[in-house]
């Protein structure tokens, strides 16, 4: 067996899971990961702002089309007895999949 005492032991190794400070990382790596992080915050403001703007064919395409057409699908196969509370919770159960 090999003397662990030789090297030193990281806190992964300790079974931790502590983040390391800011002050281990690279200035130039912290303005990376900010401006990704901005990065992927504007697209989502600017998306609902372009989808109050879109027309309504467009804005439903955009928005519920693809579920109801997949639960659509899924009803059209199964063909519950109550179909409206079959499609109502298919989409509920399902619209993460789907959000933007």
């Amino acid at each position: 067996m090999a003397d662990e005492g030789s090297r030193p032991v990281s806190t992964t190794e300790l079974g931790t899971n502590e983040v390391p400070d800011t002050q281990d990382i690279p200035d130039n790596i912290q303005k990376i990961i900010m401006s990704e992080k901005e990065a992927a915050e504007v697209p989502n403001k600017r998306a609902k702002v372009d989808l109050q703007s879109l027309p309504t064919r467009a804005y439903l395409d955009q928005t519920v089309v693809p579920i109801l057409l997949s639960g659509m699908s899924v009803l059209a196969r199964e063909r519950p007895p109550n179909p409206v509370e079959f499609l109502a919770a298919y989409l509920l159960k399902n619209k993460d999949q789907f959000d933007q």
